[in-house]
C-alpha cells in the first residue's frame, strides 16, 4: 500500500475540510429551500473515503452506497459542483437533476449509487462484483451499509452468496451509532455488527474509522484478499454523524454532551494534529487550506445557481430504455 507521506495527509486535510464544509453548505441550501425531500449529511465519517480510497485501485475499483452519497462520490472523483447541482435538481448535476439527494450516480468514476431502499444496494454490490469476476477485469467493489441495513434479509441472502461464489466484494458498515433514531443495542441482542459475518465464515473485523489510517490499512487488506480472488470481508467502520439522520432529525435519543465527546475524536483533527505533529505544515500553511476549501464550496454554490432546472419535456427520457414506449404514447394521445 502507499505510504502515508506528508503529501498523503496534506491531501486527506484539504478533502476532508472541503468535504465538511461541503455539507454544511447543504444543510444551509436546505434551510433556505433550494435542497428539497431529504437529506443526509455525512459530518464525522470523512476518515472512512479517505482511508478507502488511498487503498483502493482508483482505476478500476468501483464503490457502491446508501443515501448518505454525497461525499463519497467525490472522493472517488466525481465534481463537488455536479453533485451540487444534482441535490438542487439543475440539468447540469450529476442525473441531470433527476435523482436528488439520495441518487448520486457516475458510471465514469464507477460510482453506481445512491440508494434510498435500505439494504437495496447490498446485493447490487456483489452483482457488481460477480461482472468483475466474469470479467476478469481484476476489479474489487466497495459495498457500504449503514448499521440499519444488516437487519435486512438481503444481507444475509448476499453474505452467503458472495461467500458460496469467491467474489470480489468488500462489505462495510458504517456504524455511526444510530439506526435513524434507534441505538444498535436496541435492535439486536448484539451490539458486536462485524461478527455477523462469522456465521458465513467470512473474515471479518472492527476498526477505529475516525482515524483515515486504520481504516486504510484494514481496507487495503481486505481489497487486496478480494483480488486474489480468495472473496469477501465485512469491515465494522465504527465512526459517529454529528448531525441527525437526515434534516427532519430533531435527535431526542442522544444528548448534545454525546455528541460533544464523539468530537473529541474528530477524523479532521486527528489529521491536522498529524500534520504539525510531523511538521509537515504550519497552522498558516493549514488556515489556507481552509480558506481553499471554503472558496471552493462558494463556487459550486455559484456553478448550481447559475445551472438551469431540467425543461418539462425531459420528464419521461430517463425512465423508459425505448422512446415508444406505450404509455408514453397514450399520455401524448390524450
Amino acid at each position: 500500500m502507499k505510504e502515508f507521506s506528508k503529501e498523503v495527509y496534506l491531501k486527506w486535510y484539504e478533502e476532508m475540510t472541503m468535504w465538511r464544509r461541503f455539507e454544511d453548505k447543504c444543510r444551509s441550501l436546505y434551510l433556505k429551500q433550494k435542497i428539497r425531500g431529504f437529506l443526509h449529511l455525512y459530518n464525522g465519517q470523512e476518515a472512512i473515503p479517505a482511508g478507502f480510497t488511498h487503498a483502493m485501485d482508483m482505476s478500476k475499483d468501483s464503490m457502491i452506497t446508501a443515501y448518505r452519497c454525497h461525499i463519497l462520490p467525490m472522493a472517488m472523483g466525481v465534481d463537488p459542483k455536479r453533485i451540487l447541482a444534482e441535490l438542487c435538481g439543475k440539468a447540469t448535476g450529476t442525473s441531470k437533476g433527476m435523482g436528488g439527494s439520495m441518487h448520486i450516480f457516475s458510471k465514469e468514476h464507477r460510482f453506481y449509487g445512491g440508494h434510498g431502499i435500505v439494504g437495496g444496494q447490498i446485493p447490487l454490490g456483489a452483482g457488481i462484483a460477480f461482472a468483475d469476476k466474469y470479467f476478469d477485469r481484476k476489479a474489487v467493489n466497495i459495498c457500504f451499509m449503514g448499521d440499519g441495513a444488516v437487519r435486512q434479509g438481503s444481507f444475509h441472502e448476499t453474505f452467503n452468496m458472495a461467500m458460496n461464489w469467491k467474489l470480489p466484494v468488500v462489505f462495510v458498515c458504517e456504524n455511526n451509532g444510530y439506526a435513524m433514531g434507534t441505538s444498535v443495542k436496541r435492535t439486536a441482542n448484539h451490539e458486536d455488527i462485524y461478527k455477523l459475518g462469522l456465521g458465513y465464515e467470512m473474515p471479518c473485523l472492527p476498526i477505529d474509522a475516525m482515524d483515515p489510517e486504520k481504516v486504510a490499512e484494514a481496507a487495503y487488506e481486505a481489497i487486496e484478499r478480494a483480488r486474489r480472488g480468495e472473496g469477501p470481508t465485512f469491515i465494522e467502520a465504527r465512526t459517529y454523524r454529528y448531525r441527525g439522520h437526515s434534516m427532519s432529525d430533531a435527535e431526542p435519543y442522544r444528548t448534545k454532551e454525546e455528541v460533544a465527546q464523539h468530537k473529541l475524536e474528530d477524523p479532521i483533527e486527528i489529521v491536522k494534529h498529524r500534520i504539525l505533529e510531523n511538521n509537515w505544515a504550519s497552522e498558516q500553511d493549514l488556515e489556507a487550506i481552509d480558506e481553499k476549501s471554503r472558496a471552493f464550496v462558494e463556487e459550486c454554490v455559484e456553478f448550481m445557481e447559475n445551472s438551469p432546472f431540467p425543461e418539462l419535456s425531459q420528464v419521461y427520457d430517463f425512465v423508459y430504455s425505448t422512446p415508444d414506449y406505450p404509455f408514453i404514447n397514450k399520455l401524448e394521445n390524450n
